[in-house]
C-alpha cells in the first residue's frame, strides 16, 4: 500500500502556485464507487476495520483529497426536498428541491437520466425557487464537519481542495440540457439572472465558511462543457453568457489565495481561450477519447494552466501491461518535455473496465518518471 500525503502539498503549490522548483509530477485520479467495490470483493483491496475500502489517496498515494465545503446549490433541500415518484429494486426516479424528475440507479454509478422538469420558464424560476436563493442560508453548509475534514486532511500533509458544481451543471439538473441551451438564444436574460443568483449565493456562502471553517488549499469546480464532438454551445455564446460568471467567481477565490481547477467533460478545445480568460489555473480532465490533444494543450496554453488527467482511460482498460508502459511513458515524458506542470491521472475517472493491477502498474510507471529533473 502506498502512503500519500508526505510532500504532497508542497508538489501541488509548485505546480499549481509556481511556488518553489518542480521536484515531481503530481498523482491524482477519481475512481468509480463501483471499480472499489469489484477490487474488494475480487481483487484484494484492503478494507478499514469498518468494513469500508480505504481511502484511495492512502492506498494509491495520491496527492489531493477532496476536504468537504460542498454547499447545497438546490433551491429546496432537506430530507423533505425530493420526491419519490417510481422505483424498484435496482433504480429509483425522484423530484429534486429544482423541481427536476430524475432517474438514477440505486446500486451502481451512472449519470442520471432526465425524465421531467418543472422549472421550464423564467417566470417559474422568478416565482418559485428564485426568492429561495437570496439569502445566506447557514443549512447549505457544513462548518464544523468542513474544519473537521480540513484539519485531519492537512495534518496528513494532502493538499486539500472543496469541490463545487458552478452553474451549467446546476442549470442541467435544475432545468435540463434542452430548456437550458435553447434559453441560452431565446431568453438569454433568464440565464444572466441565473447565474448572477447563483454566483451570489455562492460567493455570500463561501465567505461564510472561509471565515468560520478556515481555507483548503485550493478550489475544483466541476462544469461540463462539452461532449465527444465539440462543446454544447458556441464559444460566442459561452464567452458572452457564462464566462463572465467564471471570471467572478474565479476572482472571488483568487482573493482567499486560492488556485482554481476547472473540470469539463468533452471535447473543449474551442473553450480553452475562454478559460485562461476567465483566470483558471488549471484544467481537468482534457479526455483523449472525446478529442482533446493534451500534448497541443500544453504547447499553446501551458504559460497559463497547470493540467490534471488526460491519459486515455481505456489504455488502463486494455489490460495490456507493454500498452500501459509504452503510453505511460510516453505521456509523462512528452508533457514534461513540453514544459508542463501536471498531475498524472486519467482522462476522465477509472472505471470497473480497469484492474486493480494495471492501475497499480500504471502508477509503478509513473514513479519511474515522475521526477522533472
Amino acid at each position: 500500500m502506498a502512503v500519500g500525503g508526505r510532500d504532497s502539498n508542497g508538489v501541488i503549490n509548485a505546480i499549481l502556485r509556481r511556488d518553489g522548483p518542480l521536484s515531481r509530477v503530481g498523482l491524482f485520479d477519481y475512481l468509480w464507487p463501483d471499480a472499489l467495490t469489484k477490487w474488494v470483493e475480487h481483487e484484494g483491496y484492503p478494507v478499514d476495520d469498518e468494513g469500508k475500502p480505504v481511502s484511495a489517496e492512502e492506498y494509491f498515494g495520491f496527492d489531493l483529497v477532496g476536504a468537504g465545503g460542498w454547499v447545497q446549490t438546490s433551491p429546496r433541500y432537506g430530507p423533505d426536498a425530493d420526491e419519490v415518484l417510481d422505483e424498484t429494486d435496482e433504480w429509483v426516479v425522484k423530484r429534486n428541491g429544482a423541481g427536476a424528475a430524475l432517474k438514477t440507479w440505486k446500486h451502481k454509478s451512472g449519470t442520471p437520466e432526465h425524465i421531467d422538469f418543472h422549472m421550464t420558464s423564467r417566470r417559474v424560476w422568478e416565482e418559485t425557487y428564485r426568492p429561495l436563493l437570496l439569502e445566506v442560508d447557514r443549512g447549505r453548509f457544513d462548518v464544523e464537519g468542513t474544519r473537521g475534514k480540513l484539519r485531519r486532511c492537512k495534518e496528513q500533509g494532502y493538499w486539500t481542495y472543496h469541490g463545487l458544481m458552478f452553474v451549467c451543471e446546476i442549470m442541467r439538473c435544475s432545468m435540463g440540457d434542452v430548456c437550458m441551451l435553447e434559453s441560452m438564444l431565446l431568453d438569454p436574460d433568464w440565464i444572466s439572472d441565473y447565474c448572477r443568483v447563483y454566483t451570489d449565493l455562492y460567493k455570500a456562502s463561501y465567505k461564510v465558511l472561509f471565515e468560520e471553517a478556515g481555507t483548503p488549499d485550493g478550489i475544483w469546480i466541476y462544469e461540463d462543457l462539452g461532449y465527444r464532438n465539440g462543446l454544447f454551445c458556441s464559444p460566442s455564446v459561452l464567452g458572452s453568457l457564462i464566462v463572465p460568471y467564471y471570471a467572478e467567481v474565479v476572482e472571488f477565490f483568487h482573493s482567499y489565495d486560492l488556485p482554481v481547477v476547472l473540470h469539463s467533460c468533452g471535447n473543449i478545445t474551442e473553450a480553452l481561450p475562454l478559460i485562461v480568460d476567465a483566470g483558471f489555473d488549471a484544467l481537468h480532465p482534457m479526455e483523449a477519447k472525446a478529442g482533446c490533444d493534451v500534448m497541443a494543450f500544453a504547447e499553446t496554453y501551458g504559460e497559463k494552466l497547470a493540467f490534471f488527467g488526460g491519459l486515455d482511460v481505456r489504455i488502463l482498460e486494455s489490460g495490456d501491461r507493454q500498452l500501459i508502459r509504452s503510453e505511460v511513458t510516453a505521456f509523462v515524458e512528452g508533457l514534461k518535455a513540453r514544459g508542463a506542470r501536471f498531475v498524472f491521472g486519467s482522462d476522465h475517472s477509472v472505471s470497473t473496465n480497469v484492474a486493480l493491477a494495471d492501475l497499480k502498474f500504471a502508477h509503478d510507471v509513473y514513479r519511474q518518471h515522475m521526477a522533472y529533473a
